[in-house]
């Protein structure tokens, strides 16, 4: 049946044109948007580093209704400048201290723009050959770089919370007795009650896994940390042997190398230990902490992660790769497959016999040209010159720990092991812990108020806590002078 026609519609449009931009208009705008770039990164350090923008400035700059018809590119690329450019935080910029900062270098971008031109899936080897070789080329490169073994094989997802959620499910796989991917967890009277175990310093992102999991908050348990933030082996093991003796299964441990809060390092080498003779599976999240290890003077950090059963780094947090790419690194890959492989008839090729199809070890089906940017990064700055790049932030973050320490107004309130500086103000004779993090609030919403600089806190027990970290690539000793001046000046005016 025929769609009666509006006769009160106007249906008298222009036509449209079918197919792709064409490819002059294409390179037009690409060769002004790669200046763009260039000038942006170019002039970044110009810009604030936080916007003066409120919630719902930008949805209220942008119309409610999609456009009717195209728009010039022309228009689309002015209005990145007035509506895109005021509401961005400058993650690019050298005073940007907070959270575990990135910055994109120069042939990450470049990798990134070619693997959004190529499109590559790596879903299977045969959708995309190179997509699958090139990611396990670059992901040995990197092993080797952080000094793990041979045995540990690689794949590519896009943060570390998948990766973390991915080595938990394999740990359950590892479980063969309960059979949970053919039975399932729900409604099974004989399924003992799971246990995952975690430190007070534990990323979020493992919490997340637990519940997705279906494990729930009472398959977990974080055990207690000693004065530096470490788990503490001995409070692991007691747990694990009361809830043995409570009837449950303890079956993985989640160990941090650097912390999100304040970049403790736990005892891999002694949690390891007990995880052997508990034959439980050991997960390291060494996200942020892990690419220390490319410094040979820094290997030290990964001590016994040659023991772990799966391990992840994150390329997006310390080694200049555009956002998002993390590492999961396992020695046991045949239990990962076997967590999560299932092959539909129309994905079946001549080639499964001899290599790896990506799909078999994880969530992900579509698999993103993700390896590419990595090995531009690798490749144009080499070992050598990553190490150099890392060893100068690790340089000006005990730079900025020796001003802290000088100053008798504030303290550094963790050991700094990496880029990251945990201090507050403590004011001399000031000592109510009360006081104390209301300045400390009041000083770090001032200094980003100014928004010149960017620092993000965490409480270390009940103290409220500064955290400046150092991981940019233009980021120099004076950009942290800058910032420590600022502090210092500011807390002047508050205690006044």
């Amino acid at each position: 049946m025929d769609t009666p026609v509006n006769k009160n519609v106007d249906t008298q449009k222009a036509p449209i044109t079918l197919g792709d931009m064409p490819t002059d208009e294409f390179r037009k705008y690409g060769h002004q948007l790669v200046d763009w770039v260039a000038d942006y990164l170019d002039t970044v350090e110009q810009k604030p580093v936080l916007p003066n923008i409120h919630p719902g400035d930008v949805i209220r700059s942008l119309p409610s209704l999609p456009p009717q018809t195209g728009e010039p590119m022309q228009q689309i690329l002015a209005d990145v400048d007035r509506i895109i450019m005021p509401g961005m935080t400058h993650w690019n910029h050298p005073r940007f201290h907070a959270y575990f900062n990135s910055s994109a270098s120069g042939p990450g971008i470049l990798g990134e723009l070619l693997s959004a031109a190529l499109n590559g899936n790596g879903m299977v080897w045969k959708s995309g050959p190179a997509v699958s070789e090139l990611e396990e080329v670059t992901l040995g490169w990197l092993r080797q770089m952080l000094g793990l073994p041979k045995e540990y094989w690689g794949m590519i997802l896009d943060t570390a919370s998948t990766s973390t959620l991915h080595g938990i499910a394999a740990a359950r796989e590892s479980l063969t007795d309960l059979k949970t991917r053919e039975r399932g967890m729900a409604g099974r009277s004989d399924l003992p009650r799971l246990r995952v175990y975690l430190s007070d310093f534990a990323h979020s992102s493992v919490e997340k896994a637990v519940i997705t999991l279906g494990f729930g908050m009472d398959g977990m348990r974080k055990v207690a940390v000693d004065e530096q933030f470490r788990m503490r082996p001995d409070a692991l093991a007691e747990a694990i042997a009361q809830d043995r003796r409570d009837g449950m299964r303890p079956f993985c441990v989640v160990a941090t190398v650097g912390t999100t809060s304040c970049t403790s390092i736990d005892p891999i080498s002694a949690i390891a230990d007990i995880c052997e003779r508990e034959k439980i599976w050991l997960h390291v999240d060494a996200a942020y902490g892990g690419s220390a290890a490319i410094v040979p003077e820094m290997r030290w950090v990964l001590e016994g992660c040659d023991r772990a059963d799966s391990f992840v780094v994150n390329p997006h947090k310390w080694l200049f790769v555009p956002v998002d790419l993390s590492v999961l690194y396992t020695r046991k890959p045949d239990i990962m497959r076997r967590a999560f492989s299932l092959v539909p008839e129309y994905l079946r090729t001549a080639h499964d016999d001899v290599v790896r199809n990506l799909m078999d070890y994880g969530v992900p089906l579509g698999r993103r040209f993700r390896a590419l940017k990595l090995w531009f990064v690798l490749r144009y700055f080499g070992w050598d010159g990553i190490a150099a790049r890392l060893r100068e932030h690790l340089r000006i973050a005990r730079v900025f720990k020796h001003w802290v320490d000088a100053d008798p107004d504030f303290e550094v309130l963790a050991p700094v092991h990496f880029g990251a500086v945990c201090f507050r103000a403590h004011p001399r004779g000031m000592d109510d812990e009360i006081v104390l993090n209301k300045l400390n609030e009041d000083l770090i919403n001032t200094v980003n108020g100014s928004r010149e600089t960017f620092l993000s806190h965490t409480k270390l027990g009940t103290r409220y806590t500064i955290r400046m970290v150092i991981g940019h690539l233009k980021t120099r000793e004076s950009h942290a002078l800058q910032v420590w001046e600022q502090m210092q000046s500011e807390l002047k005016k508050l205690i006044a």
